[in-house]
Formats: structure tokens, sequence, C-alpha cells
């Protein structure tokens, strides 16, 4: 599967920036489930990962009534 493939498969927001998001492909991230699973301080060591798109990915999960494993942190 192909960077195009990801991306059509993905539910992540499109208003990531591109760093945060070839980072989080290259992790596997695809779905916002997956985010259940991990906490706020793992997505953050992803090389392109910043507290911008945290913060899209964060409010994201809370629209749809989820968060990271460890709950919110950084506020």
């Amino acid at each position: 599967m192909n960077q195009k493939d990801n991306r059509e498969n993905s539910n992540i927001p499109t208003s990531i920036g591109a760093p945060a998001r070839r980072a989080l492909d290259g992790a596997g991230y695809l779905k916002l489930e997956q985010f259940t699973k991990v906490s706020e301080a793992e997505v953050l060591k992803l090389h392109g990962v910043g507290p911008k798109a945290l913060d899209i990915i964060r409010r994201t999960l809370m629209d749809k009534g989820l968060t990271f494993a460890n709950g919110s942190e950084n506020k």
C-alpha cells in the first residue's frame, strides 16, 4: 500500500501539516481510534509531530468521544 492509499483509508484530519502526516503514516497511524491505545507523549516522539498536530488530533478525538490512552494531559 502506498502513501496515497494510506491517505484514502485514513480518517486522520487533513488539517494536520504534511510533516506530521508523513510521520503518522510512517508509524502506521491511519485511524483515529489507534490513538486511544497510545499516550500523547508517544505520538509527540515522532519526528515531525508537534504540539499543533497533537492538538488537532486531541480535539478530533474529543469530538468523537475518544481520548488518548492517558487521557488529555497537555491541555
